[in-house]
């Protein structure tokens, strides 16, 4: 497992009598074939949540890696679960026990020997096993939009801090996944379009009640443990697609589960404009409503610094500054004028932010070192919390004052009501 200055993880944790299971051995064939490091000095991992995101994305970047083992793999479908078990042990080639397999992410998270989760599992089912995993030990990196609730998003803060995690949220953009966010971030930060007076941010609009009528259920699906805390309700396969799928399910559009398209793509594009504006410790003070009631975008957020922030728009990000205006979207850089995406600063004077080697190589490298990652919980707490604020300003149509520093609406006891949701037992967000 992890090496830390030194001594193993497993010797360190020997040294101070806590029991740990022994190392996950590997044949020296296949250490010699792939030249992977010591088993003693990998970062063992399992994942909670086996659908299309871990199986296209997260599963093929830590089985590349040489540095990593990944053990169990938590998943409510047996398909997709064994599909993911036979995946990770035809890649190490270990033959005997290999990967483990669950239904429920406790029993998971009870094993000593996993240093880190990824979890890749629909937003309602994001915060418990967040808390959960900070509160066992575990480094965490997070699918986006990281909760389902503004309380939810300060929670996770809570427990990431309490208890010294390392934690990535999804927001891949940071680390120039799919274009060039990075270059368009320093741009601003250096000042090349003069002060910010308004952003725009081209994304879906908010999601919406459930009204899906019941379907036969495929057998072994645990319906109940998908729902967790979310209410009860007839099967569908729009939202649990039956066995191994290749396409992203219908649960992002309702409210029960996730913040619609609002939340799905915003949770990266708002993230960039955060980003941008340096507002990853802050965000908005008030937040209005379009004027048509009806209306999917038009949400308009006011910092306190005088810029707007626009829901709607051009497809990612447009900044409008003193000097011109700034688009980045992905695969798409432009400015007018031109220059301001071309010319650097002279002198040297442009602001140079951190490289990432890669997402999930952020957040290994930062496990070893302790360091935060380039999308840490608060950055994506933020991010998600601006658009819980602008779906309720959809959902209610009305005007909300927002306290950024201390998490509360302003004499507003109504919205504070919202800033969570009802829970079905026994799933209530856990005490940090």
């Amino acid at each position: 497992m992890l090496h830390m200055h030194g001594v193993t993880r497993r010797r360190f944790l020997g040294l101070m009598g806590t029991a740990v299971a022994a190392p996950w051995v590997v044949p020296a064939s296949a250490r010699g074939q792939t030249q992977r490091a010591a088993p003693s000095e990998r970062i063992t991992i399992g994942f909670i949540g086996a659908g299309k995101m871990a199986n296209d994305y997260h599963l093929p970047e830590i089985l590349r890696m040489k540095d990593t083992q990944a053990v169990a793999v938590c998943e409510v479908d047996p398909k997709r679960r064994a599909h993911a078990k036979k995946r990770i042990d035809d890649t190490y080639q270990l033959g005997g026990k290999g990967c483990d397999e669950y239904v429920d992410f406790r029993e998971l998270l009870a094993r000593k020997d996993i240093d880190a989760v990824i979890i890749a599992t629909p937003e309602h089912w994001h915060a418990i096993p967040i808390i959960e995993a900070c509160k066992a030990g575990k480094d965490v990196y997070c699918e986006k939009p990281l909760t389902l609730t503004i309380l939810e998003s300060k929670r996770c803060i809570e427990a990431v801090r309490k208890h010294n995690r390392v934690f990535q949220t999804g927001s891949q953009q940071r680390s120039n996944v799919f274009g060039q966010f990075r270059e368009a971030v320093e741009i601003i930060r250096s000042g090349r379009l003069g002060k910010i007076k308004r952003v725009s941010v081209g994304v879906g609009g908010p999601s919406r009640w459930c009204d899906l009528p019941e379907e036969p259920m495929e057998p072994g699906l645990d319906w109940d443990l998908w729902l967790g805390c979310a209410p009860k309700r007839p099967y569908h396969s729009a939202l649990s697609p039956r066995g191994v799928h290749n396409h992203f399910p219908a649960w992002r559009a309702y409210r029960e589960y996730a913040g619609g398209g609002h939340a799905d793509m915003g949770a990266h594009h708002y993230d960039i404009a955060q980003w941008a504006l340096d507002m990853d410790r802050s965000g908005p003070v008030e937040i209005l409503p379009p004027e048509d009631p009806k209306a999917q975008t038009g949400v308009r957020y006011l910092f306190a610094n005088g810029i707007e922030m626009v829901h709607g728009g051009p497809g990612g990000c447009v900044f409008e500054g003193e000097n011109g205006k700034l688009r980045i979207d992905r695969g798409h850089l432009e400015s007018e004028p031109a220059s301001i995406v071309k010319e650097r600063l002279p002198g040297g004077g442009d602001v140079h932010l951190f490289k990432s080697p890669g997402h999930h190589r952020n957040w290994l490298d930062c496990i070893k070192s302790r360091h935060q990652p380039v999308a840490d919980v608060e950055a994506g707490a933020r991010t998600v919390t601006i658009v819980h604020l602008g779906n309720l300003a959809y959902w209610n149509h009305r005007k909300l004052k927002w306290d950024p520093q201390n998490w509360h609406f302003v004499n507003d006891p109504e919205a504070d009501s919202w800033m969570d949701r009802p829970r079905r037992d026994p799933w209530q967000l856990p005490v940090v």
